[in-house]
């Protein structure tokens, strides 16, 4: 509630008849310069001044931004929602039901942990490929999905009555962005206060980094760890640095044989290059009035994957269009175009805007590309990718000169369906029309749609060893490929519809055929996928397959018919037509025009408003599952699913003070770009892991482990699967992959489980530290990455940089992220790993004050001494406060259990 106004900016907006309390921008002075995203900022500071956390100097410090500056003014910016899917809403949901009890164990009321904010839960990441191939895959997949996760569908189903202003979509309704959004999205947000109906602008935080989809919408949201989700869920505001703005100029159009997915491959190789992380993007400029919406929400998701905090498009016209397309009523509509247009947020391409730094892109010189094989930001143009992928295959596989794989790692293979063929290296396992990057585009949807037609029509199909499947963001994609009559020729190549979820994007691509798999890992073949995702980091698609690339639908499409990335769409034919004629891409690729004909008769308003009519009902086995009631959740012992975490065992209501680290161990070394997947992975393990071996000893069956992801709302799983990653590479070892360190609590520091490891270090009361490179934590917003790092008992963690978010949350988790003085590294300063750290200065933290360095001892086994003084990135007082109480939620709960007092 707002106490204080200085500029007196509180108001009325008449719009239609109809009055909201609004907060004018042009009170203050300098305002109408700033950049689209800074302006909604500086409502948000506006609206909930306080003259404490929010001071009106604050407020006059963001109006005067100087685009030059380094970020050095500190705000507490305010979310008006909080969006989540399940993977990181399940354990959100798990730790506030151990907040109810832990307020009341420090003397206060279980009611007061409730959410502040509005948040909505989209259950969309745990449904798995398991059938695909058939017209009722779907529906087995769906069956399959509630045996598995049935007890954490139980609890979200608790938390859903237990907890007052918090929503859940049920499974099979779509991926949390595209439904954000097609539906959730307000864009101008209205709620009640104090008897007042007010208005602002629509912001949110996700437990998910692809929360940015909702930029192109024009609404300001990134995604956090759940742990910070939590506590803006709580009242929290968010803590940041005003940052700089990069403005991304857009001209041309994009030429008919490039799609959208290939404009935002290489926007995001030159934001990779030009370097944004940290940083907000807002495309500007007379191009984006031509920018479809669909598009610009395709750009907006991708903005992890070129490392910036947002990626806004303004509100215009085509904003408001394609909310009259998605269902949303006339009156949010005229409320939308009525608040912009009197905040100044309306896109005004005459009006000249200042921005910290400048690009620009000319769409017309975007050409066909594929991403891969490890990250999202390594581009490949579609006519290169046969020679380059002959120079990766080198790094995955033993290979001959010519870079095909020698006869020797030739499989032949024999399918229970009787179908016989030789896999080889370069070989495409999986082809997925998923994630929704694409999936929300119907423009690269249908394309690949009308390619399929086309290829049907040819006699081409997919090769055998191929699985392939689509996995639409919204049930409204099935809608539109329905009335375009184009599904029997995908569903002849293979391409049924799977589910409504993540599936392959985040590794639930489910197993390959057991002959193949076997074929596969008996000769060390590096077989590949391609899909229509966001993310291809090592480790993260299948166990099965080491190179993954990314591409549109129609490339799917494309090389599900090719089977191999050894392949030429522009000399190789994909196959043979009844003539014998031999058939190109070429000859099959859809054509634009035709495309948005056929979108135009497939798509109307009434397909979102019937879809989204009962978005939050379910199905029969959502609406037959029992719901346990109560304020508190009774927790389940035998569980495997849902456990009490121990964040707060022992808790009281005064912080200890901060200790500097002395005698601690490496648990691992790692290099550059160390992923949260890699830190804490989603998908499938084995039994014979840490995680693995736990389940086995409760009783589950192998077939029922699930996956890492499914399984985070119990800490005992998720512990022993930090830093579990199949292909994570720890320096301490030589030549291994996965979960691995060395026990130095044992005579001569043997191999290990990294989980094992740090028990013992654990019973011992060693401290641990972690090592890393550059890029340390890019990725997904994933909060277990933290968490599990922090009960694996890491005090710090020194890097040569971080990404934003997990940063973020490891201070979130009351663990130091430092890093190494600039120009340095763990290899420049002779760190192997063997050494014994001490780190001082940390207790500066208890006078009020957060040092710049603190000062790193390591000793080697030999006595001698490597001395530097480590960075330390808390950036801002709030992280301060957060680290010194020994993470987010102790703050949090710590603050509401003072005020109950």
């Amino acid at each position: 509630m707002t106490t204080v106004d200085s500029f007196g900016s509180k108001g009325v907006l008449d719009v239609d008849g109809a009055e909201y309390e609004i907060f004018r921008l042009n009170k203050v002075e300098g305002s109408e310069k700033l950049p689209f995203s800074l302006k909604v900022l500086l409502e948000n500071l506006l609206r909930t001044e306080d003259g404490e956390n929010i001071t009106k100097e604050q407020i006059e410090s963001l109006a005067k931004w100087d685009p030059s500056a380094q970020p050095n003014t500190e705000i507490q910016f305010t979310p008006a929602r909080v969006l989540m899917q399940d993977f990181t809403g399940v354990p959100c949901v798990v730790d506030l039901a151990t907040m109810r009890e832990a307020i009341v164990d420090l003397g206060g009321d279980a009611e007061l942990v409730n959410p502040l904010a509005p948040a909505e839960l989209v259950i969309d990441h745990s449904v798995q490929i398991d059938h695909f191939g058939t017209p009722d895959a779907v529906e087995r997949n769906v069956e399959i999905e509630y045996q598995r996760n049935g007890e954490r569908y139980q609890f979200l189903r608790w938390g859903q009555t237990a907890f007052d202003d918090f929503k859940v979509v049920p499974p099979g309704m779509g991926i949390v962005h595209q439904v954000n959004i097609e539906y959730l999205a307000r864009t101008v947000m209205t709620r009640e206060v104090d008897g007042v109906l007010r208005a602002y602008p629509d912001t949110c935080v996700g437990t998910d980094s692809h929360t940015t989809m909702v930029n192109g919408l024009g609404v300001l949201g990134w995604g956090v760890g759940g742990i910070e989700a939590e506590a803006a869920m709580l009242g929290q505001p968010v803590s940041m640095l005003v940052p700089r703005v990069v403005g991304f100029k857009l001209t041309g159009e994009i030429p008919a044989g490039a799609t959208a997915t290939d404009v935002v491959l290489t926007i995001t190789e030159l934001l990779r290059e030009h370097g944004v992380v940290g940083k907000f993007v807002e495309f500007y400029g007379e191009g984006v009035t031509s920018v479809p919406l669909a598009n610009r929400a395709t750009i907006g998701n991708m903005s992890p994957e070129f490392g910036s905090t947002a990626a806004m498009f303004p509100i215009d016209q085509v904003t408001l269009d394609y909310l009259r397309l998605t269902g949303r009523s006339e009156e949010d509509i005229r409320l939308v175009e009525a608040y912009t247009k009197e905040q100044g947020l309306w896109h005004d391409p005459s009006k000249e805007i200042e921005f910290s730094e400048y690009m620009e892109l000319d769409l017309s010189t975007v050409v066909p590309s594929i991403s891969g094989p490890r990250r999202p930001q390594d581009r490949i143009i579609l006519d290169d990718s046969k020679d380059q992928f002959r120079k990766d295959i080198h790094d995955f596989a033993d290979t001959d000169e010519a870079g095909k794989g020698r006869p020797s790692r030739t499989a032949e293979v024999a399918l229970s369906d009787g179908r016989e063929f030789e896999l080889d290296h370069g070989k495409v396992a999986i082809a997925s029309i998923t994630s929704c990057t694409n999936t929300s585009n119907p423009s690269v949807m249908m394309a690949a749609a009308v390619l399929a037609r086309n290829a049907v029509e040819k006699g081409l199909s997919s090769k055998p060893w191929v699985k392939t499947s689509v996995a639409p963001g919204s049930r409204v994609v099935t809608e539109y490929y329905e009335k375009s009559g184009l599904i029997p020729h995908l569903e002849e190549l293979g391409f049924s519809i799977v589910g409504y979820g993540c599936t392959t994007c985040i590794g639930n691509s489910g197993p390959l055929a057991p002959e193949i798999s076997k074929a596969v890992n008996d000769n060390d073949l590096a077989v590949t996928s391609v899909l229509s995702g966001n993310r291809n980091f090592e480790g993260r698609i299948n166990p099965d397959v080491k190179m993954n690339y990314l591409a549109s639908p129609p490339l799917v499409v494309a090389y599900a018919l090719a089977g191999t990335m050894d392949f030429d769409f522009e000399n190789d034919p994909l196959g043979q037509d009844s003539q014998g004629n031999d058939v190109y891409l070429a000859d099959i690729w859809p054509d634009p025009t035709e495309v948005e004909e056929i979108i135009g008769k497939s798509i109307d308003t009434e397909m979102f408003t019937e879809e989204y009519s009962t978005i939050f009902e379910g199905d029969h086995r959502w609406k037959g599952l029992d719901t346990p009631e109560g304020s508190t959740f009774a927790w389940d012992p035998e569980s495997t699913y849902v456990r009490k975490p121990p964040y707060f065992d022992g808790m009281t209501l005064q912080p200890e003070p901060v200790q500097d680290v002395t005698g601690a161990r490496v648990l691992l070394k790692l290099g550059d770009s160390v992923t949260t997947d890699h830190i804490s992975p989603a998908g499938a393990f084995k039994s014979d892991t840490p995680a693995g071996q736990y389940l086995l000893e409760h009783g589950v069956a192998r077939k029922d482990f699930n996956s890492y992801g499914s399984r985070r709302g119990n800490h005992e799983v998720m512990i022993r699967g930090t830093f579990a990653n199949i292909r994570i590479r720890n320096q301490m070892l030589d030549g291994v992959e996965g979960g691995f360190t060395r026990d130095f609590t044992q005579e001569g520091g043997p191999q290990a489980y990294v989980y094992d490891a740090a028990m013992n270090y654990q019973e011992a009361g060693t401290p641990l530290v972690v090592l890393g490179g550059k890029e340390y934590g890019s990725g997904s917003s994933r909060d277990w990455a933290a968490k599990g790092t922090a009960l694996l008992g890491v005090k710090a963690v020194i890097t040569e940089s971080f990404e934003r978010i997990h940063r973020s949350n490891l201070i979130g988790m009351g663990v130091l992220p430092l890093e190494f003085p600039a120009g340095e590294s763990a290899d420049s300063l002779g760190l192997d790993g063997t050494e014994t750290f001490d780190i001082s200065g940390v207790s500066e933290l208890n006078n009020g004050t957060t040092p710049k360095t603190v000062h790193v001892t390591a000793t080697k086994e030999d006595g001698t001494k490597a001395e530097f003084d480590a960075v330390v990135r808390i950036d801002t007082p709030g992280e301060a406060d957060y680290y010194r109480n020994g993470g987010i939620l102790q703050y949090v709960l710590r603050q509401m259990a003072a005020k109950n007092k």
